[in-house]
């Protein structure tokens, strides 16, 4: 019987198995040995295919381990990922806490974290230190004193002790704020000629007022000015203050003064409104002010005080509304410019209005998006605080531009640096809107971005424009903190008092002037010329002064030192 060779290939090819390399051959067999071939034939092909079936379940198994194995490494991939973003969530938590700005610390993803075992560093100067001394104030008035013993005696014998040359001095710094009378005793004269020139009597000239028969001098309206618009004090409080130091005051007296001083500085707040018109970029800004007055066609008491910060004025207005009406009264005549601002449609109106006013967002409010959205969404607070540390790369890369000096290769090479870094946050910020799995909280901070961008990339050409709005939102500090104290204004006129003091006042810091020193002159000028305005103006605005008198307004002031033998006590 001949033995094929392709006997077994089925089955073997099933397996993928190679059959053997051999020939058939033709042999002969008995009919019993082929009974009891086929038979081994059909017990060994059972065989093979009951290994083979063994064989597949066994794999099967393997790979339902090794799928299930890959499932939970996943899984537990996933939870270690997530928890190594709330840690480092966490960390970035902690070091905006101790590093961030003012006011995003306190903005956290998570609650803070304990941290046993941190032991502070002692707190004072450190072994080795030369330390600073003590800053000598020379420029004070000095009003000596003569200590002496008693009993210039030896507690021991007895004996007077002799005078040694010389003194042992020391230094004691005081300041003494008090309220006094000034006695003004003008002399009389009578003529003694008999020509009818002057009448029967002639007085010294009276002094000068600042209120015509107003018994308050300059120095108390230039301390309750002070006190109320630049350090932020309620009325009621200065006036308690006031009576502290001696001096006695109703509120309606202190209101009905500050009425009729208010007219004398609107000839300074004119003149601020021009010199703001005649600058190139200013910086603007806006907040809640109330005033507790009924006026006309105005429902409700919510006001708003308008701050412009150039580079020579700060100016303030008060308007009843928050409309594209405030900027276009405060910049009349503006046709070329650029305004940092924030993204308030009012200023977008202003520069569709006006082609050539180019408006240049902040990049503060644009990180601060992003600082939100990893607050509410602690999931994703790696993707938002990724952006976070772009914005901050471009800080860095225009300071490094702005250090430069102008017109030097060093100039060039971190400017390109700089619009690189801008052009490759465009890219990402592109291919992160393209991406059809990005959540869409995380999409609308992105088409904020997008829909800014021309506004946000300003400073790239013009690097004289700051990347953020900081500076007028620090302007905004100073009503804000008077809003806080006395929550506002009881009458209109009041209202716009607060803002004409606080463009004052604000324009003197820009200036570094001495606030005090500034303002008790104007109001003595004031007071010289009959409670009228000055006739000689720029002698009060900074820019149009001279280097001289400059540096005197921004010296200390005087303090003026009354001696107590001055004071008649009867």
């Amino acid at each position: 019987m001949t033995l094929p060779r392709g006997l077994l290939e089925a089955d073997i090819s099933a397996v993928g198995i190679a059959p053997a390399p051999f020939e058939a051959a033709t042999v002969t067999l008995t009919k019993t040995e082929h009974i009891q071939l086929v038979m081994d034939v059909a017990y060994w092909r059972a065989q093979f295919h009951r290994r083979v079936a063994r064989e597949a379940y066994r794999q099967r198994s393997y790979r339902r381990f090794f799928d299930q194995l890959k499932a939970d490494s996943a899984k537990r991939e996933a939870v270690l990922i997530a928890e190594l973003e709330v840690a480092n969530a966490k960390i970035r938590d902690l070091q905006q806490r101790m590093f961030g700005r003012k006011s995003e610390r306190g903005r956290c993803v998570s609650e803070r974290a304990a941290q046993p075992g941190v032991t502070r560093a002692p707190r004072g100067q450190r072994p080795g230190s030369a330390g600073h001394g003590r800053t000598m104030q020379t420029g004070l008035p000095q009003r000596s004193e003569r200590v002496e013993l008693d009993a210039p005696q030896c507690p021991q014998c007895g004996l007077e002790l002799g005078v040694f040359p010389g003194t042992e001095d020391s230094e004691v710094l005081e300041i003494e704020v008090h309220a006094y009378r000034r006695v003004i005793r003008r002399q009389r004269y009578h003529p003694r000629c008999t020509c009818g020139c002057v009448p029967g009597i002639v007085s010294a000239p009276a002094p000068a007022r600042l209120i015509e028969r107003g018994k308050f001098g300059v120095s108390v309206w230039a301390s309750v000015l002070l006190d109320k618009f630049l350090y932020g004090r309620p009325s009621h409080r200065l006036i308690e203050d006031l009576a502290h130091r001696g001096l006695q005051i109703s509120p309606g007296t202190l209101a009905g003064g500050l009425q009729a001083i208010a007219p004398l500085f609107e000839p300074l707040d004119r003149a601020l409104a021009l010199k703001l018109r005649s600058q190139s970029h200013w910086h603007a800004d806006e907040t809640r002010w109330a005033v507790f007055a009924d006026v006309a066609g105005k429902v409700g008491h919510r006001w708003y005080l308008w701050v412009f910060h150039s580079s020579a004025v700060v100016h303030y207005v008060l308007d009843e509304s928050r409309s594209t009406a405030v900027i276009e009264g405060e910049l009349a005549g503006v046709e070329q410019g650029v305004i940092s601002c924030d993204r308030y449609s009012a200023y977008k109106k202003f520069a569709r209005l006006h082609p050539g006013v180019a408006l240049a967002f902040c990049w503060a409010h644009q990180r601060r998006d992003f600082l939100e959205f990893a607050n509410a969404y602690p999931q994703l607070s790696g993707w938002a605080m990724g952006w976070v540390d772009e914005i901050g790369q471009l800080y860095h890369l225009n300071a490094m531009r702005l250090q430069a000096p102008g017109g030097s290769r060093l100039r060039a090479t971190n400017q390109a640096a700089l619009r690189q870094a801008v052009a490759s946050m465009a890219s990402r910020r592109d291919i992160a809107l393209g991406d059809i799995l990005l959540a869409e909280p995380a999409a609308k901070v992105l088409r904020s971005m997008k829909e800014h961008w021309t506004g946000l990339t300003v400073f790239v050409k013009r690097p004289w424009v700051p990347m953020d709005n900081n500076v007028a939102e620090r302007d905004a500090r100073l009503a804000v903190v008077g809003r806080k104290n006395f929550y506002g204004s009881a009458s209109l006129w009041s209202g716009q008092l607060a803002a004409t003091m606080y463009s004052l006042l604000m324009t003197a810091k820009l200036w570094k002037l001495n606030p005090r020193t500034w303002l008790g002159e104007y109001l003595q000028a004031c007071a010289d010329n009959g409670a009228r305005a000055p006739l000689e103006l720029e002698r009060f605005l900074p820019w149009a002064m001279g280097a001289t008198r400059l540096a005197a307004l921004r010296a200390h002031a005087t303090v003026c030192t009354v001696p107590a033998q001055a004071f008649d006590t009867s």
